[in-house]
C-alpha cells in the first residue's frame, strides 16, 4: 500500500535510515524532483531543483496495509505526518506516480511539461526572468506556449520555464 507522508525534505535520509530498521522489509520512496534554471538580470544564474510536491513524498510497503504499523512509523525521524486517507484512494495515487514517471527525462527529473496547459487561464512564472509575473495563456502549441503578459504578447518555450496556476 502507498502512504503519503509529509517530511522535512533536509532529512530524508535520515528517514529512509528510520524506515529501514522499523520495516525490515522492502518498501519504496517516490519523491518526484523537477529541475529549472533561475535568471538573475537576464542571464542564467543556476539550475535548480525541487520535489515537485513540496515536502510531501510517496512511500510504499505491504506493512502499511496494517493501521497499527502507520501508527509505529509515526515518530520516525524527517517524518513530520502520515497523511490519512490513502488506503481509499491507491488508485490515483497509483496513476498520479505512473504519470509522474511517464514524464521523466533521462535524468530522473519530472520534465516541466508535466503540467496540463489549457488556454485562457491564467498561471504565475516560479522561474527565469519572469519569475512572479502573472500571466495568461492565449495558445498551446507543441513545445511552446503564446501568452499575454500585461499589454505583451510572447511566445516561449515551455519546456524551460516552472509555473503554476493562478
Amino acid at each position: 500500500m502507498w502512504a503519503v507522508l509529509k517530511v522535512n525534505t533536509n532529512e530524508l535520509n535520515l528517514l529512509k535510515e528510520d524506515l529501514k530498521k522499523k520495516i525490515k522489509f522492502n518498501f519504496i520512496i517516490y519523491a518526484p524532483k523537477v529541475t529549472f534554471n533561475t535568471f538573475d538580470r537576464n542571464s542564467i544564474k543556476r539550475k535548480r531543483e525541487e520535489y515537485l510536491l513540496g515536502d510531501y513524498i510517496f512511500c510504499f510497503s505491504k506493512k502499511f496495509e496494517d493501521i497499527n504499523f502507520l501508527k509505529i512509523i509515526q515518530f520516525s525521524r524527517g517524518l513530520k505526518k502520515i497523511i490519512e486517507g490513502t488506503r481509499t484512494s491507491q488508485s490515483d495515487i497509483i496513476k498520479f506516480i505512473n504519470r509522474c514517471k511517464g514524464h521523466e527525462t533521462n535524468s530522473g527529473f519530472v520534465s516541466l511539461n508535466f503540467y496540463e496547459i489549457k488556454e485562457n487561464k491564467k498561471y504565475k512564472f516560479e522561474s527565469g526572468a519572469f519569475s512572479s509575473q502573472i500571466f495568461e495563456v492565449l495558445r498551446v502549441q507543441k513545445n511552446k506556449i503564446k501568452l499575454l503578459m500585461g499589454n505583451l504578447k510572447i511566445s516561449l518555450n515551455k519546456e524551460k520555464y516552472l509555473f503554476n496556476p493562478q
